[in-house]
C-alpha cells in the first residue's frame, strides 16, 4: 500500500468535509451511533476476537474489551457531541483598527489529524465524532492487539458515510504495523497534527520521531493527598473510587499521600482497596500502620519503584508526608502532571495545594477518575493533554480546533 496515496486522499476529503453544513455532520454522527448499536454483535465478535489473542491478566485486556454497556455509552457520547453547538466559525477576537481594517479571528479546522493508540477500540469512534465535528478528517493507526475491532467500527463508519454521500476518506484505519507508524509520523504536507495515546513508551517514541506536530496525551501517574484536614468518609469513598473503577485508564490513582498525624486513620481509609484486592506498596510509616489491619498478602514495602509508576492495574503506592509542602514536593518530582487531588476541609490548604500543584487538572475533595471529557460535558474527548501549547486536559471540540485571521478592507495601504 502506497500510504502517500491515502494520506493524500485524507487531505482531500478534509477539504470537502470543511464545507459539509453543520446539520449533515449531526444527522451522519447520529447515524453512526444508531448503527453501532444495531450492528454490536458484529463489534463485539470482532472483539472477541483481538481479545482471545490476550492474557486476560495484561492490564491492556480491560480497554481492550468492549460490552453491550460500553457500546451503549459509546453511542451515547457520539449523541452528545452531535448535540453540542459546532466549534467552527466561533469569533474569538474582533477588532477595527484606526486605519479602517476591520480584523476577525475565528475557530476553524486543523485539516488532518493522525491518532496513534495501542489496546483502545473506543478510540475509534471517540476520534471520529470530535474530528467530524470540527471538521478535521483523521487518519486512525491502531495497536495490532485492537485491530480487528477497529476494522469493524471503522467498516460501520464508512458505510454510514457511504449512505451520506460523504466522501469515506474523511476517517482512514492504517495498517496496524511499525512501518504505517513510522510513515504517519512523517506524512508531511498531509497530516497537521498528531496525537499518540497510550504508554509512556508510544508517547516518548511519537515525540522523538515525528516530524509533524504533535499534542502528547501523556502517561497518568496520579496522587491524591489525604491532608491533615481530611474527612475519612470522603477520603474513603474518593480514594477507593480514584483507584479500583477503572484501573487501566490515565486517570486511576497511583499514589496516595497521608499526613502524618492522620497514619491511625490509614487502615480505615485503605479499608475498601481490599475487596478489589489491591497490593499497596507502602513506606515504612505507613506499613507499620497497615501492618495487621490490611490483607498480608496485599501489602508490601514500598520501593524506589514503586513511586513515579503508572500501575494500569490493582496496585497502588502509600507515602508519608509530614505536611502539605512536602506533598507537593513529591507530586512536584513524580507527577506527569496529568490529575491531582487533595482531600481536605482546611481551606487555605485547598487554596495553596491548587495554586502550587502543576498538572492539568487539580482536583479538591473529588477523585481522579472524573478527568474525562465526557465527564467535563466535552461529549467525549481525543485524549488528555499533559503539555502546556495549545491544549491541556480534556481535550473536546473547540481544543481540536485552531484559528485563521479575517481581514478586511477598502482599498487601504501600508505605509
Amino acid at each position: 500500500m502506497n500510504l502517500n496515496e491515502t494520506f493524500q486522499a485524507v487531505r482531500l476529503a478534509s477539504r470537502k468535509l470543511a464545507l459539509t453544513d453543520e446539520q449533515t455532520v449531526n444527522n451522519i454522527l447520529l447515524a453512526v451511533a444508531d448503527e453501532a448499536l444495531l450492528r454490536t454483535d458484529e463489534i463485539l465478535e470482532a472483539n472477541l476476537a483481538d481479545l482471545e489473542r490476550m492474557d486476560p491478566s495484561n492490564p491492556k485486556y480491560d480497554r481492550l474489551k468492549l460490552t453491550k454497556e460500553r457500546l451503549a455509552g459509546i453511542a451515547q457520547d457520539m449523541r452528545n457531541v452531535a448535540s453540542l453547538p459546532s466549534p467552527l466559525g466561533r469569533v474569538l477576537d474582533d477588532r477595527v483598527r484606526p486605519n479602517g481594517l476591520h480584523l476577525r479571528k475565528i475557530s476553524v479546522p486543523f485539516g488532518v489529524i493522525g491518532i496513534i493508540y495501542e489496546a483502545r477500540p473506543n478510540v475509534s469512534f471517540d476520534v471520529f465524532s470530535l474530528c467530524l465535528k470540527s471538521g478535521s478528517a483523521c487518519i486512525l493507526k491502531g495497536g495490532s492487539d485492537a485491530d480487528s475491532s477497529n476494522r469493524a467500527i471503522v467498516r460501520i463508519i464508512h458505510d454510514v458515510l457511504d449512505r451520506f454521500g460523504m466522501d469515506p476518506h474523511v476517517v482512514e484505519l492504517l495498517p496496524a504495523d511499525r512501518e504505517a507508524t513510522t510513515a504517519l509520523l512523517h506524512a508531511e504536507g498531509y497530516v497537521d497534527l498528531v496525537i499518540p495515546r497510550g504508554s509512556s513508551g508510544l508517547i516518548n517514541y511519537v515525540r522523538k520521531e515525528a516530524t509533524i506536530p504533535v499534542i502528547e496525551t501523556g502517561a497518568g501517574i496520579c496522587h491524591t493527598y489525604f491532608d491533615a484536614s481530611g474527612d475519612l468518609d470522603k477520603g474513603k469513598a474518593i480514594v477507593n473510587n480514584a483507584k479500583t473503577r477503572r484501573v487501566s485508564v490515565c486517570n486511576a490513582l497511583d499514589c496516595l499521600l497521608i499526613h502524618a498525624s492522620r497514619l491511625s486513620d490509614l487502615a480505615a481509609l485503605c479499608a475498601p482497596l481490599a475487596s478489589s484486592r489491591v497490593i499497596l506498596y507502602a513506606d515504612e510509616a505507613a506499613y507499620q500502620a497497615l501492618e495487621g489491619h490490611y490483607p498480608s498478602e496485599l501489602l508490601a514495602p514500598a520501593t524506589a519503584e514503586s513511586f513515579g509508576t503508572e500501575f494500569l492495574d490493582y496496585k497502588m503506592a502509600v507515602k508519608t508526608v509530614a505536611n502539605l509542602e512536602e506533598a507537593i514536593t513529591h507530586i512536584y518530582r513524580y507527577s506527569s502532571k496529568h490529575s491531582e487531588c487533595i482531600v481536605t476541609e482546611d481551606e487555605a490548604a485547598a487554596t495553596y495545594f491548587c495554586r502550587a500543584v502543576d498538572a492539568a487538572c487539580v482536583y479538591t475533595n473529588a477523585p481522579t477518575s472524573f478527568t474525562d471529557g465526557a465527564q467535563f460535558g466535552l461529549g467525549a474527548e481525543i485524549g488528555i493533554s499533559t503539555q502546556k501549547l495549545h491544549a491541556r486536559g480534556p481535550m473536546g471540540l473547540q481544543e481540536i480546533t485552531t484559528y485563521k485571521w479575517l481581514i478586511e478592507g477598502n482599498g487601504q495601504i501600508r505605509p
